[in-house]
């Protein structure tokens, strides 16, 4: 198998462009490629309900929105509710950013609790935590710290950026946050995300969580890519450019 057959159903595609300008029928198009579908789909909580509709039983295999994008407010209360809003208009997977700045400033059950609480609030979705790992100054023990906590409050995996901040992913994130993964008492998974655009890259990253975790570790089940514009150069390797 190529690397970019390889990748391709592991991408998340996202739109979350600041505009709301995002197009669905055009999103849902994109991600049935001639080569198979995408991961997932994800987009705004607005958008969720006329994905769900567009998507119908054709795939992707899975739709996912945001929670607390892209600030990671502390307000428990305010998250849940639009988890619950995203879960009933179709969505499989939350990604919710947690409030990081407040466990970087000593509020660390504060922080922890608004993902308790969202996992209680939607049980049956996969919640994929988004750590802002580029608020950590590559301080590798600290990301892994925070992943643990996650972790032990319900995260089915841990997301490196919103793609929001200066720094998304990185490899030192990375590999922090799949240490926690492997320390972990039950199946947790990985997703990195923020800046990923070339086939290198993501490659990279697959490369880290073999490393970590394991071969025959990475799918799409326990880990993802998450991107806009990689799926384009996916393609292009791949011949359907």
């Amino acid at each position: 198998m190529s690397a970019a057959a390889r990748l391709l159903p592991l991408i998340d595609l996202t739109s979350l462009q600041d505009d709301q300008a995002d197009d669905v029928a055009s999103l849902c198009a994109k991600g049935r490629t001639p080569r198979g579908p995408v991961a997932a789909l994800c987009s705004w909580p607005r958008h969720v309900a006329a994905l769900r509709s567009c998507l119908g039983e054709a795939g992707p295999p899975w739709l996912a929105s945001v929670v607390n994008f892209p600030a990671g407010a502390a307000d428990a209360d305010a998250a849940c509710a639009e988890a619950r809003q995203c879960v009933a208009a179709g969505a499989e997977e939350l990604d919710l950013v947690w409030p990081y700045e407040a466990w970087l400033a000593g509020e660390r059950e504060a922080a922890l609790a608004l993902v308790a609480a969202v996992r209680e609030a939607a049980p049956g979705a996969r919640l994929k935590v988004i750590l802002e790992t580029g608020a950590f100054a590559e301080d590798a023990a600290a990301i892994e710290e925070a992943g643990a906590g996650v972790i032990a409050v319900g995260a089915d995996m841990l997301k490196t950026s919103t793609g929001k901040s200066p720094t998304g992913a990185t490899p030192v994130a990375a590999r922090a946050m799949l240490e926690a993964i492997r320390a972990a008492e039950r199946p947790v998974g990985f997703k990195a995300s923020g800046g990923i655009r070339s086939l290198e890259e993501a490659l990279g990253y697959v490369g880290i969580a073999e490393d970590v975790m394991g071969a025959g570790w990475v799918a799409p089940e326990t880990f993802r890519i998450g991107a806009s514009r990689l799926l384009d150069e996916v393609l292009g390797a791949l011949g359907e450019a």
